[in-house]
């Protein structure tokens, strides 16, 4: 898998980055599903403190249901994971590469879904630098 692909830094803050990704996501038919606040969570929880810090569960539904048809068992991998944290005066957004699902199933047939996916997330990635 190819990290540095999936990768974006972009010189803003973190909560304008947040909104772009939202919106980047949105253009190309993903919805969050789910949201982690990880800083929150932390200091919540252990007292512990670091850097903004967020989880965004991305689902694009036709995609989803694709992969779902394929085998039932990919849920355990769904939604796909947007991590946006903050690095120093710049802002990270990081995607897992949804070729995650055909090296972990090693199921061909998800080749096509994956393709698809990762297109279109990295279309969202490209729109934020």
């Amino acid at each position: 898998m190819a990290y540095d692909r999936m990768k974006v830094e972009v010189a803003a803050p973190f909560g304008e980055t947040v909104e772009r990704v939202r919106t980047a996501l949105a253009e190309q038919g993903f919805g969050v599903l789910t949201e982690i606040d990880v800083t929150a969570t932390l200091r919540a929880k252990l007292g512990a403190e670091m850097e903004d810090y967020l989880i965004l569960g991305a689902c694009n539904p036709p995609l989803a249901h694709r992969a779902l048809e394929t085998d039932r068992s990919i849920g355990l991998l769904l939604p796909c994971n947007v991590v946006v944290r903050s690095a120093g005066d710049r802002t990270v957004v990081q995607v897992l590469d949804p070729q995650s699902m055909v090296d972990l199933t090693r199921l061909e047939a998800l080749k096509p879904v994956a393709d698809e996916a990762a297109a279109r997330l990295q279309a969202a990635l490209a729109s934020l630098a």
